[in-house]
């Protein structure tokens, strides 16, 4: 049915472009804002996406990969979107656990958790972060996300590989208590 509906909107039938685009919204949102980690900035992506899939559908030469192409075009925005947002700006986000963290010590460690790893995710280079995503969020083999972002397999995995020692580094320098980074520094 996927194929029909590529193949009617392929020759300009908004309505089944517009079918399309209800199936995947809520999946291409979730793969930007991963990538990006902001809301606004992760819909002006997916709008330009969408944009450009309307656009360019009539390009599309295998129906049968319409969603392996929209996820392209989703990243590359997310790539568009990143390079335009370059000011920095404070961003608070309040997080309200579901139980009392005064009372339930795990759970304020997986806050805090949640919250190191957030800011290291934040340090990658987009094109680290969308590998991470696509492999790990999106399930994607190392060589269908090689496809996807139209690079090598093998870079691909070179990419996944320096993002998680990146991660890793980034996790372990902030558990390093302050008195013996300060030690260091003396």
């Amino acid at each position: 049915m996927d194929r029909d509906l590529v193949l009617a909107a392929r020759d300009g039938n908004g309505d089944a472009f517009g079918r399309l685009a209800a199936d995947s919204i809520d999946r291409c949102y979730a793969l930007a804002h991963r990538i990006l980690r902001d809301p606004e900035l992760a819909r002006d992506a997916v709008q330009v996406a969408m944009l450009g899939a309307w656009e360019d559908l009539p390009k599309l030469r295998d129906p049968d990969r319409f969603h392996a192409w929209l996820t392209r075009l989703v990243v590359n925005a997310c790539y568009s979107e990143s390079r335009r947002e370059r000011r920095w700006t404070t961003k608070l986000r309040l997080v309200t656990p579901a139980g009392d963290s005064e009372t339930d010590p795990d759970l304020a460690i997986s806050v805090a958790d949640r919250d190191e790893l957030e800011r290291a995710f934040r340090r990658l280079p987009m094109d680290q972060r969308a590998v991470v995503v696509l492999h790990h969020y999106e399930g994607l083999t190392l060589e269908e996300v090689g496809r996807t972002l139209n690079i090598p397999a093998g870079t691909a995995r070179s990419r996944l590989h320096h993002a998680t020692r990146q991660l890793r580094a980034a996790v372990e320098a902030d558990a390093r208590p302050a008195s013996i980074s300060e030690g260091r520094s003396a």
